[in-house]
């Protein structure tokens, strides 16, 4: 990982949060506009290698990069008159509710995703659009919370632009369904998925025998279910034993990085039981694999989050702060400024701290396997799975 400032590019704008389910939605987007503030006060924003670009609505066109024309036509249609029943595209669900306006909103943040791929294609290095990371939504069909794959329109740009090998790493609780399928043949693209298991949680699937299909495409689809009780160590542990010497091999010219921090112990919608500390050590150590591996090109969304106020906006400055190569420690101080301002709009208290006070360890696979420890039971289940797809014995590679 650089551990010197590096350019980034902040994709933000107060337009992001009109992506809007409803008050009672889990995913409300006032934790975007907290994470906002939160970044701004502790000067994330003001860092001399940062600029902060306003991301546009997408175009149909860059949406057909990753979507059908009859999907981006229904979620038109449904975004013009939310009382619309079309079943076929997932809107009007209870998890996807619809709205008026939601094309607009949805595709505003997967232009951010698209830019960002743009960004990299002219040379920048690293990119953060934490309002995106919309990993559910398929081709044809929104879910989980999830209307434009904007994960799935900046690799599938990447792809358009010549680049030939893209890895993408998520650590969202929830299993990256939507751009596992998107691009579950395209040998180009490796998708990692680190989540707890499909036996306790939405949307069900992401189980280690899901390796894409035979031919090219074989092993390039790689998930580590987690059972539903892993904490830091196990989290961090699995990083290392099956995240990373699968990057390794495959050799990405890019890395586009969906950080869902729903795996957080305080957060409702999944049972795992993951620090802020441990989820800004994963960014660092996919920070260390964009600058080994690519160069420094990588683009880094946000996504599933859902303890609104506490977890999500620590959790994501300290991500941008991470891609801008200059870390944050654990035990900053929050901002004075932004206690305020989260007590006077949203009534809620927040953390004294940047970090969750744990003491976080975790051993390196190569200390060996244990048998009796069902996170090792789980890493070496993806290991046998997907390893020897690319020549590495899962005992020892």
């Amino acid at each position: 990982m650089s551990l010197t400032p590096v350019p980034t590019t902040v994709m933000w704008d107060a337009a992001m949060t009109a992506y809007y389910f409803g008050d009672y939605h889990p995913m409300n987007p006032s934790r975007l506009d907290a994470t906002a503030r939160l970044a701004r006060d502790l000067g994330i924003f003001d860092l001399p290698q940062v600029d902060i670009e306003i991301p546009e609505v997408a175009s149909d066109r860059q949406l057909e990069l990753a979507h059908s024309p009859s999907f981006i036509d229904a979620v038109k249609r449904v975004s013009e008159d939310p009382t619309l029943h079309l079943p076929e595209c997932g809107l009007g669900t209870e998890d996807t509710p619809a709205y008026e306006g939601i094309h607009d909103a949805s595709a505003r943040l997967a232009g951010g995703s698209y830019r960002a791929a743009d960004l990299i294609l002219a040379g920048k290095l690293h990119i953060v659009n934490f309002g995106g990371g919309m990993h559910h939504a398929s081709r044809d069909k929104a879910s989980g919370f999830c209307v434009y794959n904007d994960c799935a329109v900046a690799i599938a740009r990447l792809l358009e632009q010549g680049v030939k090998r893209v890895a993408y790493i998520d650590v969202d609780a929830h299993h990256g369904d939507g751009t596992q399928s998107i691009f579950w043949d395209d040998p180009r693209v490796m998708t990692v998925s680190m989540h707890e298991t499909g036996m306790t949680l939405f949307p069900g699937t992401g189980f280690a025998n899901e390796v894409g299909p035979d031919g090219l495409a074989s092993g390039t689809s790689v998930n580590v279910a987690l059972p539903a009780d892993a904490g830091d160590s196990g989290w961090l542990r699995t990083f290392n034993a099956a995240v990373e010497p699968l990057v390794r091999e495959f050799r990405p010219e890019t890395i586009v990085s969906q950080h869902g921090c729903d795996s957080h112990f305080r957060d409702d919608m999944s049972h795992l039981k993951i620090s802020v500390d441990a989820q800004r050590q994963v960014a660092m150590m996919v920070s260390a694999l964009a600058h080994e591996l690519c160069e420094d090109r990588w683009i880094a969304t946000g996504g599933g989050g859902y303890n609104l106020y506490d977890v999500v906006p620590r959790s994501w400055t300290h991500l941008m702060a991470v891609v801008a190569g200059n870390p944050l420690p654990v035990d900053t101080p929050v901002p004075g400024r932004w206690q305020q301002y989260m007590l006077a709009k949203y009534g809620t208290q927040v953390p004294a701290l940047m970090g969750d006070e744990v003491d976080l360890w975790w051993s390196n696979w190569e200390l060996g396997f244990d048998p009796a420890d069902p996170v090792d039971r789980t890493i070496m289940a993806t290991r046998k799975e997907v390893f020897p797809h690319w020549g590495l014995d899962p005992w020892y590679d």
